[in-house]
């Protein structure tokens, strides 16, 4: 016999589902957060050129940008309680998420400081502004403003990448979707359902990322 469609199979596990879908939003809502506030920071000290501090950012960005997520979640979960170190699923989640995010975002905001023009910056220091004086008031709002559109791209990738907490069995939407999976065999009805959850939600945050770029455009800028 073939495969037969069930599609009240869906609906009769939605508190389920609907549970693992708010671990998901509260570990990615965290790590979006996390991963704004740690790249717009640490990418402005790497803008101004901060010495050992910027060494100290530029090392952590090669390690998270250049290793698998899936690699530094095993890291976070499985080898740190090996050095005494116990975190919770939870906790893992939203962390691996934030220092992957930040990773991106620091190099995104440092791109959209060091690209603001530089008679901006030299208009403020004739005018008697300190160095950390112009920066804070020139740079940091243009620069974020021309940085937004990347760092939108790297929150909805923070967003689409809590799936990955699968790896450790958080009991996420992914995660919930595969345990029903493997009771039920109901591998296209729940795979098609949670496609859905994240295509809507991701398009959701598209269009507000969107609207906030708009907002922030540079005047006069292209």
């Amino acid at each position: 016999m073939g495969y037969e469609f069930d599609p009240g199979y869906v609906p009769d596990h939605l508190p389920e589902l609907v549970e693992g879908l708010g671990r998901t939003l509260a570990i990615s809502a965290i790590g979006m957060l996390g991963a704004l506030v740690v790249g717009a920071l640490l990418g402005a000290v790497a803008a101004l050129r901060v010495p050992v501090a910027r060494q100290l950012i530029t090392c952590y960005v090669e390690v998270f940008r250049n290793t698998p997520l899936l690699v530094q979640i095993f890291f976070l979960y499985f080898a740190l309680p090996e050095a005494g170190i116990s975190l919770s699923g939870f906790t893992v989640g939203w962390l691996s998420l934030l220092l992957w995010g930040g990773a991106y975002n620091v190099e995104n905001f440092r791109a959209g400081f060091e690209a603001v023009e530089p008679g901006y910056v030299e208009a403020c220091r004739a005018l008697g502004f300190s160095r950390l004086a112009a920066f804070r008031r020139t740079t940091f709002p243009l620069g974020t403003r021309i940085a937004m559109p990347s760092v939108t791209n790297t929150l909805i990738s923070v967003f689409k990448n809590s799936s990955f907490m699968v790896a450790i069995s958080y009991p996420e939407l992914t995660e919930t979707a595969v345990g029903l999976v493997a009771v039920s065999f109901r591998v296209f009805e729940l795979f098609v359902a949670i496609g859905i959850v994240y295509l809507g939600l991701v398009w959701l945050l598209s269009l507000g990322s969107g609207a906030l770029e708009r907002r922030l455009a540079v005047p006069g800028g292209h």
